[in-house]
């Protein structure tokens, strides 16, 4: 179920990370260089000040940081309980991404929980969001 949610202007930097989710990839800025993956993207890669850079699909796994439940609505048709998340990816620690835990109980949600990218579209934008991993 598609919610209403606030969506991120486009830009050159940042369209293919919201756009990646229409072929089913989680795409991450990397260094063309020294292949650090760079979150959000800038174009510039704060390890080796390489400025050539791609974006390039990861695994879609990571794991929950830190998180809240949420218990207020705050925009119509969202729901009352939801959790909001910080996730790191498993290709690397320091990538973490502001999402939502979908597809369980906002209490069945965990520190280090194994998670992987669902997307759900809204417009033209493909948003990240994260479901317990099955596999994990």
């Amino acid at each position: 179920m598609t919610l209403p949610r606030p969506l991120p202007a486009l830009t050159a930097d940042s369209r293919p990370f919201w756009t990646g989710g229409a072929c089913g990839e989680l795409l991450i800025e990397q260094c063309c260089a020294c292949e650090y993956l760079i979150h959000p993207p800038t174009g510039f890669c704060p390890v080796c000040e390489g400025r050539e850079t791609r974006f390039a699909p990861v695994s879609g796994k990571a794991f929950v940081e830190t998180f809240t439940i949420n218990h207020k609505q705050w925009m119509p048709g969202l729901p009352e309980r939801y959790v909001l998340a910080l996730v790191r990816l498993a290709e690397q620690d320091d990538v973490r991404l502001a999402t939502n835990i979908v597809g369980c109980a906002p209490e069945d949600v965990s520190f280090g929980m194994p998670v992987s990218v669902r997307f759900e579209q809204c417009e033209d934008i493909w948003v990240p969001l994260f479901a317990p991993d099955a596999g994990a």
